[in-house]
């Protein structure tokens, strides 16, 4: 019996979780009338929903069960404008792990088209790492005057990233 369809019924409740942190942030960063960190994290959360939904809709297509799960209730509060974003490249990180843990498992289950499903998510979490990172080193350097970051994001926001072009199709469209 395969284990990957459970795997990665586990991997939508750890999308989702993803999301809500970054829920969690952007609100954090709203409060405080950091409008460039909260959009940007707004957007990530939004990001984060719909690979939840691309697994959701792979699932359905390979007529396998779904189970949309609840998920931990999302860390709130910051010691300082760093504490977020330092996180939130920790999460990068921890989902890199998962989506790599997952093509191993398609991989040894002999499950081609699985495995295939995956690379995608791959090279995503290799940019979002890389421009988390980014944006760590940039708040870190900024930490005593957070305009400089909101200018830096400003700068940077805009265009749809070239991966999300031939982003696998997610469950309800592009709701």
């Amino acid at each position: 019996m395969s284990r990957f369809p459970d795997r990665l019924n586990q991997q939508i409740a750890n999308e989702f979780g993803a999301s809500q942190q970054y829920v969690a942030i952007a609100v954090h960063y709203d409060a405080q009338t950091l409008p460039q960190l909260a959009a940007h994290f707004y957007r990530q959360a939004v990001e984060e929903r719909n690979h939840a939904m691309m697994i959701v809709q792979y699932l359905l297509d390979a007529d396998e069960d779904v189970h949309v799960p609840g998920v931990e209730e999302p860390q709130v509060a910051f010691a300082d404008v760093v504490e977020p974003v330092a996180l939130a490249l920790t999460q990068e990180k921890r989902v890199t792990e998962q989506i790599a843990d997952l093509v191993k498992l398609a991989r040894e289950e002999g499950d081609l088209v699985g495995e295939q499903f995956l690379y995608w998510f791959l090279q995503e979490q290799r940019e979002e790492v890389s421009s988390m990172q980014s944006l760590l080193d940039v708040v870190e350097r900024s930490r005593e005057n957070v305009v400089h970051v909101e200018e830096y994001l400003a700068r940077e926001s805009g265009g749809e990233s070239p991966l999300e072009v031939g982003a696998p199709p997610a469950a309800g469209g592009s709701l």
